[in-house]
């Protein structure tokens, strides 16, 4: 999602402010987490941070990690993906507009859109709030609910080292 902006907006950044800010873990007491009673069965991240939490049955919610909504700064527009649409792994669903920089936000896994965050029309600055509860953009039927466990995604543990390791 930021692999060229991130750069640049992370040299007028301080990297500290911005690790110590980051909790890229799902918000526990909001929809992505509390759409079934045992939660996600899985939550994962892509190198282009986004995330990606999936339950049992086949459902995934898709958003932005809280470093990425940090690095974007103040969100004043989300745009968002059509219900039905069908997409491959990688497959832009939407764009995220600030007032630094707009980005595109890509689908981690292959599936169907399901549903859309309405309130992200009204309210963007839910991506910035809590852009891993309330600022959920799409919600998915995946395809293969297998390929949440591809090597192409990451563990929070591994998505976190990877934030330390591009800095």
């Amino acid at each position: 999602m930021l692999r060229i902006s991130t750069r640049t907006l992370l040299r007028s950044t301080p990297r500290l402010f911005l690790r110590a800010q980051s909790s890229n873990a799902l918000t526990k007491t909001q929809l992505p987490f509390t759409f079934s009673s045992a939660g996600p069965s899985a939550v994962k991240y892509t190198s282009q941070h986004e995330w990606i939490a999936t339950h049992q049955d086949g459902t995934a919610f898709v958003g932005i990690t809280k470093y990425a909504a940090d690095a974007l700064g103040d969100a004043t527009y989300v745009e968002l993906p059509e219900v039905d649409a069908e997409l491959e792994a990688g497959d832009s669903i939407g764009s995220v507009e600030s007032v630094k920089s707009a980005s595109e936000v890509y689908s981690p896994l292959a599936g169907t859109v399901v549903d859309v965050n309405e309130a992200l029309n009204e309210s963007p600055q839910l991506i910035n709030e809590d852009p891993m509860g309330q600022g959920w953009i799409a919600k998915l039927k995946i395809n293969n609910p297998a390929d949440v466990d591809g090597e192409e995604l990451m563990t929070l543990e591994q998505y976190e080292k990877s934030l330390k390791e591009d800095h």
